[in-house]
């Protein structure tokens, strides 16, 4: 036993030990003992900077819900390895605790130009625009994105650097994924797993991994059936296209349907005769060697410059020019190029075609594995008060019946149907209507027995109720249980699908409560902002629930599957 002064002496040496400097510690006193027990000589302790904790932060910024959902399915499997998992909402975490952090992993998103997801914006510009010491924090990134657009995985990529910037210890490698992120994003967890317990027996292959199929497969198809859904007097053109094909499909209600756009034959002729470029001369590029004419028409985006574009294109031309998007064509016209070198050097630096992705309003088991379906709004936008139709949905609405297009399908893993017994709620405005049609098609002909309740809203009842003959038949036969509509401009008060879910709101949460599953589908902001403003307030007001309960009432059911929304 030690007397009491060395007692003492020893408390007050100790009394500020990090437990890593504890274990060190006991393991030296051992030594010094020469210990016959089983505890660790001084050379098998590991030194106070090795990785020894048990428990890990898994952050996640998320804009449609794939970053949340993949990481509470990866704290899963972490968990069941022994290891504790916190897991972080980004748009939540306080800033100030990340220099306290040890283990510290993100799985973030990519949106627009290489942007973060807006809820995770804040800590973003947090990592950017302040300096914190963060020496004491290791860390790993997995960025999730799609490699068919130009900024493939950006935000990732920037918080990876800014964390080694600032003094972080990068542990695990920055892992990119595409669309199909299954496996890799299971062996990004498994890595962890084996960063965090540092032995060979947790090594072993997560066996859960799902095996998906990587890459896309293309379709080739002819356009069967394109018609304006919008009556005469609308002000908005909204089109049903049936593509048949050769090779049958493979989808299911819910996934998308993507198209790359080919740009305008005549701005194209334009930009060549304006430039002097020799229209067969063959430019590579990162992805592809073709000629100048192909690469503008077919490959490169010339419509809508990314900001960071128009400032390569300024830096190749000199001339200044103030941060704007504009179209390639509109640019040459307003700062030419010198000459057909100097174009050269521009088509060098203009990002890839991007695809367009339309929902999918058809389904397999109605309308067989020959054909498909697409809703597409015609969108229109003005650039320095010049109207523009949008590219992809202008280049659709221009079909004819008759005419090829090539497209692929792209799975919406998060926008699925329940099981067939299951009740559904979908609120769905515009375009919004497109996946609730392949629902209701696809669980009419598979006799599902689960009721179907649908929230639709446009301007006009007269021009603007799109499917209307459909979904008066659906509610006929009984497939539809409800129809719930609003056109905000036949009344002088506007009304739009959130109000007439507030008046229904007893009724919505006794479906809610007895396990239905809600949908949305539509624009981002404001309609998904509002919806879950009123859906809020009905799980309050009809559950009898606090704001923070109900907040996490209506977490519970992101979690479980039950609230999912493909919202743009």
């Amino acid at each position: 036993m030690l007397s009491e002064t060395k007692l003492n002496a020893l408390k007050e040496i100790s009394g500020g030990f990090s437990r890593d400097e504890a274990v060190w510690a006991s393991g030296f006193l051992a030594g010094i003992a020469g210990a016959s027990v089983n505890t660790p000589s001084l050379s098998s302790i590991a030194a106070p900077e090795a990785i020894s904790v048990s428990k890990i932060t898994l952050a996640y910024g998320t804009e449609t819900g794939n970053s949340k959902k993949l990481a509470v399915e990866l704290a899963g499997i972490i968990k069941k390895k022994g290891v504790q998992v916190k897991l972080a909402d980004l748009s939540q975490y306080k800033t100030k605790d990340l220099a306290k952090e040890g283990l510290f992993f993100i799985i973030i998103s990519t949106q627009g130009e290489g942007e973060p997801p807006i809820l995770a914006k804040k800590f973003y510009d947090y990592l950017h625009e302040n300096d914190p010491d963060l020496s004491s924090l290791k860390f790993g990134v997995l960025a999730l994105g799609d490699s068919s657009y130009p900024l493939f995985c950006k935000t990732g990529e920037d918080v990876d650097s800014r964390f080694e910037l600032l003094g972080a210890q990068r542990i695990i490698p920055l892992k990119k994924c595409d669309i199909d992120y299954e496996q890799e994003s299971h062996a990004w967890a498994e890595h962890i797993i084996n960063v965090v317990h540092k032995t060979a027996e947790i090594g072993q292959k997560i066996s859960s991994a799902p095996k998906t199929a990587t890459g896309r497969r293309k379709y080739k198809g002819t356009v069967a059936s394109i018609i304006n859904l919008n009556d005469i007097g609308s002000g908005k053109e909204t089109y049903h296209i049936e593509i048949e094909t050769e090779d049958p499909l493979v989808y299911s209600p819910g996934d998308a349907l993507g198209v790359i756009a080919v740009n305008s034959k005549a701005e194209v002729d334009e930009i060549i005769s304006l430039t002097g470029i020799n229209p067969g001369k063959q430019i590579t590029t990162a992805k592809i060697t073709a000629s100048a004419e192909e690469l503008l028409y077919r490959h490169l985006n010339i419509s809508y410059l990314l900001k960071t574009t128009v400032a390569q294109y300024a830096q190749i031309t000199g001339h200044h020019i103030p941060e704007v998007r504009l179209g390639l064509l509109d640019l040459l016209k307003i700062y030419p190029v010198k000459n057909a070198d100097d174009f050269e050097q521009v088509i060098a630096v203009l990002t890839g075609q991007s695809p367009r992705l339309y929902s999918i309003s058809s389904s397999l088991e109605a309308h067989g594995d020959s054909e498909i379906h697409i809703t597409v709004a015609k969108s229109e936008f003005f650039i320095n008060d010049k109207k523009q139709n949008g590219l992809c949905s202008g280049f659709l609405a221009e079909f004819k019946e008759g005419e090829t297009l090539e497209f692929y399908i792209q799975e919406a893993k998060h926008f699925r149907l329940p099981e067939p017994e299951k009740d559904i709620i979908m609120i769905g405005p515009g375009t919004g209507i497109a996946p609730f049609r392949s629902f209701l098609y696809e669980r009419d002909a598979a006799g599902a027995e689960g009721r179907n309740w649908l929230f639709f809203g446009d301007r006009n009842f007269v021009s603007d109720f799109l499917y209307q003959s459909e979904l008066q038949d659906f509610l006929k036969t009984g497939t539809l249980t409800h129809l719930d509509l609003a056109f905000s401009r036949d009344t002088d008060e506007k009304i739009y699908v959130q109000h007439r879910l507030e008046q229904k709101a007893q009724e919505v949460y006794h479906w809610i409560e007895g396990g239905a599953s809600l949908y949305v589908c539509g624009t981002r902001d404001p309609m998904s902002r509002d919806v879950e403003k009123t859906l809020l307030n009905i799980i309050q007001e009809k559950g009898k629930h606090s704001q923070e309960s109900a907040l996490a009432y209506l977490e519970e059911l992101e979690l479980s599957g039950r609230y999912v929304k493909d919202v743009y």
